[in-house]
């Protein structure tokens, strides 16, 4: 169709030939109200670029961190000492001092606990319950809960007094109190296996959970005074 006829059909029918021409999308050119997607986009970026940096390098991803506010004892357990790796010989001296430090005082960075007292003779068993500075909250021995003379030696006497000491402790509200707790034995009576079947059993289970050391402090002698004959019998 030529030139002349399109624009004499145009001038003739313009109602038609409007609605024929091709439309152009419009572009809705929009101002954000606010720039905040952006910033945050931003922040999340930073975020990730930092801890991709953190990875690689196995430390801190800025200066800027703060510290963790843990002991030395802690950050060392934990791997890290003073938010840094441990580097060069000045770290490995820290550490070594560190661990010196564990071993005289291993509960530097924590409350100290509670100690319970199982002293196991041949002859009786008795427990002791005593606060972190040493004060006693509870003694007790078979000769307290019916048990007489040569009764009191023995694994029933001691498996119940075990069991008797650990409900006092709960009655009593004491385990409120306790918050670590550390049992140290001494002998090798009877009594020994007996307290560790009641502190595995069902009697304490509620404090079984305390417990954070088990340490041994049963009398070494050296040298020292004669020890008496052993006993022949016939």
């Amino acid at each position: 169709m030529s030139s002349f006829s399109m624009s004499a059909l145009t001038k003739a029918l313009p109602s038609v030939c409007r609605q024929s021409q091709p439309r152009i999308a419009s572009l809705n050119i929009t101002r954000p109200f606010s720039i905040s997607s952006s910033h945050q986009a931003a922040r999340r970026n930073d975020r990730g670029s930092d801890l991709e940096r953190q990875m690689l390098s196995g430390g801190p991803a800025s200066s800027s961190d703060k510290p963790s506010g843990l002991s030395a004892i802690t950050e060392m357990m934990q791997g890290t000492s003073s938010g840094s790796p441990a580097r060069g010989p000045e770290s490995d001296t820290m550490s070594k001092q560190i661990e010196a430090q564990m071993l005289r005082n291993p509960y530097a960075d924590r409350a100290p606990p509670h100690h319970l007292h199982v002293y196991c003779h041949k002859h009786n068993t008795i427990l002791t319950l005593t606060r972190p500075n040493g004060n006693p909250l509870m003694s007790m021995g078979c000769g307290q809960i019916g048990f007489r003379k040569a009764g009191r030696s023995g694994f029933d006497p001691a498996y119940q007094l075990s069991a008797h000491v650990m409900s006092q402790i709960q009655d009593k509200g004491l385990l409120m109190e306790i918050e670590r707790l550390e049992i140290v034995f001494r002998g090798f009576g009877k009594g020994r296996d007996a307290f560790v079947k009641v502190l595995l059993g069902n009697e304490g289970r509620n404090l079984r959970g305390l417990v954070t050391r088990v340490t041994d402090s049963t009398r070494v002698k050296f040298g020292g005074t004669r020890s008496r004959h052993e006993r022949r019998l016939g």
